[in-house]
């Protein structure tokens, strides 16, 4: 009995070593994850504060050279040129304070239910006495509130890529699209039943999953039900034309697995289901609004934590639509029925 057990995994290990791409991607994979998650993570050490800059990024190191305040340390100085956005953050406790040092006199703002703002308040004045004082109020988000739509999209993002990616080179290797290439089915056809299917079963789990761990830990839900269900409704679509697009022409279910993981994963990473990008650096967030995952987060954020309304979404809507529409072009365009 051992000698036969011996003897298949001797086999099938051969059968992995041959196979050269699914070898590479079980070798490049978790070197690119610790690589990615290095940069991300790299720098100094962790700022005790955050205070968001009004000035452009290109100014920033300018106005850090003249101002004392600026030069601070263990506190995290980022540009934010759009003012209303950081202080509507500092409204949730996102940062600790907003700082404009081109206005004459400098201005800042402060929440005054923030124990944070409080402290960074007295750095500055300590730098900069003569500071006009601007006051917000706001309650802090609880960590759960800011963490739930990340817990939903990562369902989204593993339903869908697996659920339609991983499956539908399953059909292949074993023969089921062969057999259904002899009827008139088009792959368009094949596609949209795939995406149907796959959607229900997503916006059913994620429904039972906002509404009972949802209605358990009371997260805040300040927005519109209905733009939720469609946000959900998009961005599982895209991420589900994306993971056909990957499944197209591949017949490997080693190698499916590795590049649907290679999707995945930086999306945890750069996608803020975990934590924000807000502060890192803008190369960072570049990749990151490339990704779908992250349209579908912000646009689940903001519905649920800002009560957000359609035109504040629309543009994660239509970035969400976008990638759907290309990913099912070429995905349809390059569609192999067969393996080979």
């Amino acid at each position: 009995m051992i000698a036969r057990i011996l003897a298949v995994a001797h086999a099938r290990n051969l059968e992995f070593l041959r196979d050269r791409s699914v070898l590479m991607w079980n070798l490049v994979l978790p070197i690119m994850l610790a690589i990615g998650l290095a940069v991300v993570f790299s720098g100094p050490p962790r700022a005790v504060f955050k205070v968001a800059v009004v000035t452009p990024p290109a100014a920033l190191a300018g106005e850090t050279a003249q101002n004392t305040f600026l030069q601070t340390r263990f506190v995290e100085f980022y540009s934010a040129p759009d003012r209303a956005t950081v202080v509507d953050k500092l409204e949730h406790h996102l940062v600790d304070l907003v700082y404009d040092p081109r206005a004459v006199p400098s201005q800042y703002w402060v929440n005054e239910q923030s124990p944070n703002s409080y402290l960074v308040e007295k750095l500055l004045l300590g730098a900069e006495a003569d500071a006009e004082r601007q006051v917000v109020s706001g309650e802090a988000l609880r960590q759960i509130d800011w963490l739930f739509p990340g817990i939903l999209g990562m369902n989204l993002m593993f339903s869908s890529l697996f659920g339609v990616g991983y499956v539908v080179v399953r059909y292949r290797k074993n023969g089921f699209l062969k057999r259904l290439s002899a009827t008139p089915l088009r792959a368009f056809e094949f596609v949209v039943a795939q995406i149907i299917s796959r959607l229900m079963l997503v916006i059913i789990t994620s429904g039972l999953i906002f509404v009972i761990a949802g209605g358990v830990l009371d997260v805040r839900m300040n927005g519109s039900y209905l733009l939720l269900f469609i946000t959900l409704l998009l961005g599982s679509t895209s991420l589900i034309a994306l993971g056909f697009l990957i499944s197209a022409r591949v017949s490997s279910e080693e190698l499916a697995g590795g590049l649907l993981n290679m999707l995945s994963w930086p999306m945890m990473v750069l996608s803020g289901v975990w934590f924000s990008l807000e502060g890192r650096a803008e190369w960072l967030q570049q990749i990151s609004n490339v990704l779908p995952l992250t349209h579908a987060l912000k646009a689940a954020r903001g519905i649920m934590l800002d009560g957000d309304n359609i035109v504040a979404i629309a543009p994660h809507w239509l970035a969400l639509i976008a990638t759907t529409l290309i990913c099912l072009a070429i995905g349809s365009w390059s569609f192999r029925w067969r393996e080979g």
